[in-house]
């Protein structure tokens, strides 16, 4: 039996944090960083049933042609990650009265819709990227026992080309869902390796007045290749949804409309158009 001080609910018998019980989320899972993002996707659905929001956690359950979604906010960065990637399995994958494991999972589908900026300048604005691998630079995921399920040999060029100091932990590459690509790519999206950074300002390079510990990793992460895979994008969540989806048993694709392009200096003319079709697409191929 899992202990109240590690499964954490709520008197009414929810989940601690994201304030859900079971039967308020559906099998087909869509992730937004901000949660007024939450009813840009709702928007378009028939129906709305469910609805809830504790700290930045919004969620909303309904139907978009027939077929129940969630749409749900998750934060910033790696550590929110856990936290609701771990609820949402426990909402599917344990009994929350008898607070043990159940014989028979559910695997959920997970897609995360966000907006990046491209590091390479062949991948335009408005475009979309499909992040084929993440590159994790956070250390939250080494909390887990990941070997099986990351990607060695990426993971090692990453460190040798980048000549990436391990006091600040361990790169980790990890892969999205076959399943969920293969229902969703489509010849607008490029295949990306997306690096999820801790942090926002020095984890991404940015130096406002501290000084930070490597000054040309940004340039070294634009000119990394290892078997014609390239960076492709910056951004905070990515790898830690694809390796705790992994390790969970649940199918995890994120996606993110290009609004700005660092290496030649463009920025989208309307960034809320490129978004619009980006989820105008996803909810679609969801609902088929």
């Amino acid at each position: 039996m899992i202990q109240s001080s590690e499964l954490i609910l709520n008197p009414d018998g929810s989940v601690y944090h994201l304030n859900l019980k079971p039967e308020h989320i559906a099998n087909d899972i869509i992730f937004v960083g901000d949660q007024n993002r939450v009813e840009k996707i709702t928007q378009f659905f028939e129906k709305i049933e469910f609805s809830t929001q504790k700290r930045e956690f919004k969620t909303q359950t309904g139907f978009f042609k027939g077929k129940r979604m969630t749409v749900m906010s998750t934060g910033i960065g790696p550590d929110n990650i856990d936290i609701v990637m771990n609820e949402l399995d426990a909402l599917v994958n344990i009994d929350l009265e008898t607070r043990k494991p159940k014989e028979n999972l559910t695997s959920l589908n997970i897609i995360r819709i966000g907006t990046s900026g491209s590091l390479q300048a062949n991948i335009p604005v408005d475009s979309f990227v499909l992040s084929k691998y993440a590159v994790g630079l956070d250390n939250m995921l080494r909390s887990y026992l990941i070997d099986e399920i990351s990607e060695k040999n990426l993971e090692e060029a990453f460190i040798a080309q980048t000549n990436w100091d391990l006091r600040k932990g361990q790169p980790y590459v990890i892969s999205c869902s076959e399943t969920l690509e293969q229902k969703i790519e489509s010849p607008r999206f490029h295949k990306g390796f997306t690096g999820t950074a801790g942090g926002f300002y020095g984890p991404q390079g940015r130096v406002l007045r501290l000084e930070i510990q490597d000054s040309e990793l940004n340039s070294k992460m634009d000119a990394f290749e290892f078997e014609g895979t390239k960076m492709t994008n910056l951004e905070m969540e990515t790898a830690a949804i694809y390796g705790l989806g992994k390790l969970l048993g649940h199918n995890c694709l994120s996606l993110n409309a290009i609004i700005a392009n660092r290496a030649n200096g463009t920025f989208s003319d309307d960034p809320y158009k490129a978004v619009d079709e980006l989820i105008a697409y996803t909810l679609q191929k969801l609902s088929e």
